[in-house]
């Protein structure tokens, strides 16, 4: 029971540091970030509202993985996103190929939180 409390923190930390670097550094570099999103998205909703608002949801995303009593929702929600990325920016895989590891992360503690 020990070794999977410790599991789920971990999992719980890097899955969440994975949301909240990007978060932030896209508030003090924007130019550095708005360009990972597509550009259908782009010419939807102008990347100067669409990055602080998807930052404000990575941050929301990474708080509750860190600090609800269970992570299974978001641990899916985080999963669902990652998944979206993968599929939506499949041509800058050279750079989100780490997403897959982040996402099978996220996919494991949504599995082992579902039952406590």
């Amino acid at each position: 029971m020990e070794q999977e409390k410790i599991v789920s923190i971990l999992l719980r930390i890097g899955v969440a540091f994975a949301f909240i670097y990007p978060a932030v550094a896209g508030f003090f570099t924007p130019y550095s970030w708005v360009g990972f999103f597509p550009l259908f998205m782009l010419n939807l909703v102008p990347g100067t509202i669409l990055l602080p608002i998807f930052g404000l949801f990575e941050i929301l995303l990474a708080t509750l993985i860190l600090f609800t009593k269970r992570p299974f929702y978001p641990a899916v929600i985080a999963a669902l996103v990652l998944l979206l990325i993968l599929i939506l920016d499949f041509k800058t895989m050279d750079i989100i190929f780490r997403d897959v590891s982040i996402l099978l992360m996220a996919a494991v503690l949504a599995v082992i939180s579902r039952h406590y």
